[in-house]
């Protein structure tokens, strides 16, 4: 076993702390990461708090990034001593993943959250025999090192800082990859996002890189819009004092041709299909607690 320091979440809500962990050696296909850098997702606090089935105690963190300082037997996608992005588990060996559609990977909820490996091996304990939930969305980065499946990590040039890469592992590429891979707006066309953070910026950010002329921004946080505006918002809406669907369909002249809804928010779901124009299209990516449903009646498409 390979020991490390990690940040333990023990209880929902509660300050987590820092234990040596005992972190397994790599089976034929995993790598053990030395963490550089990692970044801080709304994701990781559900996860502590209860939001998501991942048993505690368990380490937290999916925005890794750093240097592989071992490999199993079978490794090919990355050598000792290899800079890399960790980033969400799936199986790498389903139809899907084959199809380089990983997003549809059924297993990729289970890998994420059973704190356990797919064949129910633990990936770390407490040196005492104790099972700590690990591989938390693939990685459980919130520690000196991590244990990864080789189909979950990427290879980081050089030149690109740790600090900087971090949030590419799951914020940054979760928002700009919606915009850019799966809405593809044109320059024509206006975009609606809700809530500014890592994830609902990164779109903005890939709006901006398309040209939308109109890039609209729902948060309830002003220094929050204000970022938004330094990242190529045309437009932003403080939810607190404006109805926002209102607001969006007077600016864009009768609803959004796109909209993404990036804040989790229970509420934001059916605001983010209402702004939407007739034949518009939603994206939702926010994580709200599991069990609430999203109630789309009477909306616009």
């Amino acid at each position: 076993m390979h020991e490390m320091l990690a940040a333990v979440a023990r209880a929902p809500h509660h300050e987590m702390d820092f234990t040596r962990l005992q972190l397994e050696e790599p089976q034929p296909h995993e790598l053990i990461v030395e963490v550089k850098a990692a970044g801080i997702c709304h994701s990781d606090l559900s996860g502590r708090d209860g939001h998501y089935p991942f048993s505690l105690p368990g380490v937290l963190g999916h925005e890794g990034v750093g240097i592989v300082r071992r490999v199993g037997s079978e490794v090919s996608a990355a050598a000792v001593g290899d800079r890399v992005v960790m980033s969400q588990a799936f199986c790498g060996e389903c139809d899907a993943c084959r199809a380089d559609r990983v997003t549809a990977c059924p297993f990729t909820t289970e890998l994420a959250l059973k704190g356990l490996r797919a064949d129910g091996t633990p990936t770390m304990s407490d040196g005492q025999g104790r099972t700590i939930s690990g591989s938390f969305l693939g990685q459980s980065s919130w520690a000196t090192h991590a244990l990864v499946r080789e189909w979950n990590l990427a290879l980081l040039p050089a030149d690109v800082p740790w600090e900087v890469a971090a949030p590419m592992a799951c914020g940054v590429q979760t928002g700009a990859g919606a915009v850019l891979n799966v809405l593809r707006p044109t320059s024509a066309e206006s975009i609606v996002v809700f809530g500014a953070g890592t994830v609902g910026l990164s779109a903005v950010m890939a709006a901006r890189h398309v040209g939308c002329h109109t890039i609209v921004v729902v948060d309830t946080v002003d220094s929050r819009l204000a970022t938004a505006r330094e990242l190529g918002a045309t437009h932003v809406i403080n939810a607190v004092s404006e109805d926002a669907v209102t607001a969006v369909r007077l600016i864009t002249d009768g609803g959004a041709d796109f909209s993404v809804e990036a804040s989790g928010a229970v509420a934001a779901g059916p605001q983010a299909v209402e702004a939407l124009s007739g034949r518009g299209s939603c994206i939702l990516l926010g994580t709200p607690p599991s069990g609430p449903r999203l109630n789309l009646i009477g909306s616009t498409s």
